[in-house]
């Protein structure tokens, strides 16, 4: 039997007093004060939460477990300072756990990072030691904390090899996931999310990331951006480059999810990217939420696209559960465990 394993799963149903206490950290800082202590979230109220939302659909829908992070748009670690994104990663982390711990074997726990814009990467070292220390299983990789102005240098420099270290010593992938955007340019889900997902990869093309860290395993979201609609463009931007075919510079490490939401998207994507690169994913009860008119199915029901496509039960099985246990090692245990 084939596990359907979902690697794109954010709480965007967090309790009303989380959310509260957010506005109120943020008010906070800017009257230079502290925050409140953070609220008292009883286990029901997150049950509840979960219940009528993620967890139903994720029955209903025909998959057993999600891989599941803070939601993408608060992680916003542009706001405020260093310690202010801190705590309200450590708050969203705490939360993520206590989901996992309700619910250990439909919830998996990934977690957040205080990327600050002006800080280095060491808070984010930390705060990756605690949670996997707690369970956790993988981590998301702001690749633009200042949230919308792709100030940041590329992921390839070596601003971020003390992170990728750590990543390798726990052996722990990364979704790389941009939060919200605060330019009035960028819609945050429909431009900005897309942007950076193309922007990621074309940067992995530019350097030479995995030749330094060969083990290293990164999600790109969204299908990939647009990479797999413009995958001539790409290998012959790498041929230009003078680097190596795609398929050894970076395709042994870069992994596209299936949050692609109508039919011949992921018919694309699939006949364009090899199976062993490709993970379901939903992010349901997130981007896109409504009805699809010409199918009557939520655009984000996005396993009934994998089933619908033309390849064999191996490489369905490939994308449903071999390869999130092949990129989430500690997930991939965690299963053993309980003899699946």
């Amino acid at each position: 039997m084939t596990l359907v394993i979902d690697c794109h799963g954010h709480y965007t149903t967090a309790p009303k007093a989380h959310s509260e206490w957010r506005e109120a950290q943020k008010s906070a800082f800017e009257s230079a004060v502290a925050a409140g202590p953070y609220p008292v979230i009883s286990d029901d109220e997150i049950r509840a939460t979960l219940e009528e939302n993620q967890l139903r659909l994720l029955h209903e829908r025909g998959a057993d477990m999600t891989i599941f992070s803070p939601r993408a748009s608060t992680m916003a670690p542009h706001i405020g300072d260093e310690s202010v994104a801190i705590a309200w990663s450590r708050a969203n982390n705490n939360l993520i756990a206590r989901c996992a711990e309700l619910y250990p074997d439909e919830f998996v726990p990934v977690c957040m990072l205080p990327q600050s814009p002006a800080a280095d990467m060491q808070a984010s070292i930390d705060e990756l030691q605690r949670c996997v220390d707690m369970g956790f299983v993988g981590c998301n990789l702001n690749p633009d904390p200042g949230g919308g102005h792709f100030s940041h240098p590329p992921l390839t420099d070596h601003f971020w090899y003390p992170f990728y270290e750590k990543m390798v010593d726990l052996d722990v992938p990364a979704m790389v996931h941009v939060s919200g955007s605060c330019n009035p340019g960028l819609h945050a889900t429909g431009s900005y999310y897309i942007a950076a997902d193309t922007i990621a990869f074309m940067q992995l093309i530019q350097g030479d990331l995995f030749r330094d860290f060969p083990s290293l395993r990164l999600i790109i979201p969204h299908g990939g951006g647009a990479v797999p609609y413009h995958w001539g463009r790409y290998r012959g931007l790498a041929d230009m480059l003078q680097q190596p075919d795609l398929a050894s510079h970076v395709m042994n490490n870069v992994f596209f999810d299936t949050c692609v939401y109508h039919q011949p998207g992921i018919n694309l994507l699939a006949d364009v990217i090899d199976n062993k690169n490709i993970l379901f994913g939903s992010e349901m009860v997130g981007a896109v939420r409504g009805i699809d008119p010409t199918t009557g199915h939520y655009f984000d029901d996005t396993k009934r696209y994998v089933d619908a496509l033309d390849i064999s039960d191996e490489e369905r099985h490939a994308i449903f559960e071999k390869n999130a246990r092949r990129v989430f090692p500690r997930l991939d245990a965690r299963l053993k465990e309980r003899g699946l």
